[in-house]
């Protein structure tokens, strides 16, 4: 084994880790290692927006995880897509920019027991990366707009950034196309009560509208090229290392007894294993499947798991892995007559190229398409005191994802449930670090998931009956109009539905008393002694408590923002 010591080691180059890189390292005084396990970013399908087809389900850009067999699913196993290559799930995703609700965040303001979590203190730390195209105003940021929390913060961190120009680096634009399908189905919405709004960011993301997307000019908007390029590899002090799998943490144990992450152990192919030292902090940012597996295979989690796989515990932390939640999506198919849809447009080698040659001369069309584009956010039913569904409309409709279009015109609308009560567990099946974890949802385990995926049918149906849509003379095709008691409609959604691929809370943050929780408030992992095991934090999607109201690579460089900044001023207070 070979060694080398940075300030700061980074285990994850995904939507987190790119933001943490570029802002620690701006500070040319700490050497900063970003540790990927996938490869670089320079796969074409990649930055074609269209180009997710080809990347979900390829083992060049997605760990290729599967879920245990489900019973809410009635024994179904669904493919659990992951970012694996420099940017994460930010370059496989849906590109869709949401932030969630206002009382999300202040829920976990109530958790944790840290107003910092409230809403309007986040809201700054969004617009802080945020380049919108309708320029800064009180709801989002733009590029060479002065940042508020960077002109507040006083220290050496702010001073650095400000310094650098930093902020403004992601990148947020309309979409570059239309359908008349999704125009009439948005003024249904409407006629069915949900109204139409242009911006589902402002803290209350009820309506119906377009989603906004992380693209540049029509091509895919990644963290690599927000974080990386413009800035970290021109920098001395930065490395990055991608093809390099961190097998475990290095556990110690300081004098006075408290246990330190001193670094990771990375496996990095033909170099073999190399140990890592970090002289500040290590930090997890592997996401919600690598990061617990990560610290189970470290030895910290559930004690008797980690037994279990001749594992000797170091910290007992029973959180880890568990509190899995994602949203899960219902997909409604319905054909309709007399408009085109991509099913139509798709069916002939003419149609597809001129789908090609207008992305080629005009970067739109078809291939400048996030996989959803039309979004919708209500109730499940008027009892619901909050917006608790969100739809992804779309002008197309396959059997599956990767299946090939139908031939007939139709439309899609998938619904989820914003806010399940069903949890899940990420564990470890062996002490190899090269073993996938065992990934099992719990999908629809509890009577209110199911209620609300049987209201959601119904909603769906009652916008498709509108007169806006009439003149299309939409038809019921999946899952059809046979299934109408809740019985009949909870059991159809174990049958038809699919992830929407945003698991988050397996290594959830909580009070530093609450032994459920994985971190506390800032994000440190907890020693179950009523402290923090020092030089360790995590910082992804895993440590929210619970999941946004929404899409969730957003909120993920929310947290990634404030942790940053909790880094550095850790830092300065230790010189």
């Amino acid at each position: 084994m070979s060694e080398a010591t940075f300030d700061y080691i980074i285990v994850g180059a995904g939507t987190a880790g790119c933001l943490l890189a570029n802002r620690l390292s701006a500070d040319a005084r700490k050497r900063v290692l970003l540790i990927e396990a996938g490869r670089k970013d320079d796969y074409h399908w990649i930055h074609i927006p269209v180009g997710y087809l080809y990347c979900i389900g390829n083992p060049r850009t997605d760990w290729l995880y599967n879920t245990a067999p489900d019973a809410g699913l009635n024994g179904r196993s669904l493919k659990y897509p992951r970012g694996k290559v420099l940017g994460g799930c930010s370059s496989i995703n849906g590109m869709i920019y949401m932030r969630g609700q206002a009382r999300d965040y202040n829920q976990w303001a109530d958790i944790t027991g840290d107003s910092r979590w409230r809403w309007d203190q986040c809201l700054p730390y969004f617009k802080l990366h945020e380049d919108h195209f309708g320029g800064a105003n009180a709801m989002h940021g733009a590029k060479g707009v002065k940042s508020e929390v960077l002109l507040a913060d006083k220290t050496v961190y702010g001073e650095t950034l400000r310094h650098h120009n930093a902020g403004g680096e992601w990148r947020i634009e309309k979409q570059r196309l239309r359908w008349d399908v999704l125009d009439a189905f948005a003024e249904a919405a409407v006629q069915a009560g949900v109204p139409a709004t242009n911006d589902f960011n402002q803290g209350d993301n009820e309506g119906v509208g377009y989603f906004e997307v992380n693209q540049k000019s029509g091509w895919r908007w990644n963290t690599p090229k927000a974080f990386l390029r413009p800035t970290c590899y021109a920098r001395p002090n930065f490395e990055l290392w991608s093809s390099a799998q961190v097998s475990k943490l290095l556990m110690t144990q300081d004098a006075d007894g408290q246990q330190r992450c001193s670094g990771v152990e990375v496996w990095t192919g033909a170099g073999g294993f190399v140990q890592v030292t970090a002289k500040h902090a290590v930090v997890l940012s592997a996401g919600s499947i690598g990061s617990p597996q990560i610290l189970q295979l470290s030895g910290l989690g559930p004690a008797s798991l980690l037994k279990e796989h001749g594992i000797e515990p170091v910290i007992d932390l029973p959180g880890v892995g568990a509190n899995l939640q994602d949203h899960l999506q219902i997909r409604s198919v319905f054909k309709v007559q007399g408009v085109q849809t991509l099913n139509t447009l798709a069916n002939s080698w003419w149609g597809k190229a001129k789908i090609g040659m207008e992305y080629v001369f005009k970067r739109s069309g078809p291939m400048s398409m996030a996989p959803s584009q039309l979004g919708a956010f209500t109730r499940s039913s008027p009892d619901q005191p909050f917006t608790n569904i969100e739809y992804h409309v779309q002008p197309l409709s396959l059997d599956a994802f990767g299946e090939p279009l139908h031939s007939f015109p139709a439309f899609t609308a998938s619904v989820c449930n914003l806010n399940p009560t069903s949890r899940g567990t990420v564990n470890i099946v062996s002490p190899k670090f090269v073993d996938a974890p065992k990934i099992t949802p719990n999908y629809l385990s509890t009577h209110e998931d199911r209620k609300v995926a049987a209201d959601s049918l119904r909603v769906t149906r009652r916008i498709a009956a509108q007169p806006a849509l009439a003149k299309y003379k939409p038809v019921e095709w999946k899952p059809g109009v046979q299934y109408q008691s809740d019985d009949d409609l909870a059991r159809l959604a174990g049958d038809i539905a699919t992830t929407i691929f945003h698991p988050v809370g397996t290594a959830r943050m909580g009070r530093i008393d609450d032994t459920q929780a994985v971190v506390d408030p800032e994000l440190r992992v907890r020693d179950g002694r009523g402290g923090v095991v020092r030089g360790l934090r995590v910082v992804d999607a895993s440590v929210m408590p619970t999941i946004t109201s929404g899409n969730t690579n957003s909120p993920t460089l929310m947290l990634a923002e404030k942790a940053a900044q909790w880094l550095a001023h850790e830092a300065l207070a230790s010189s």
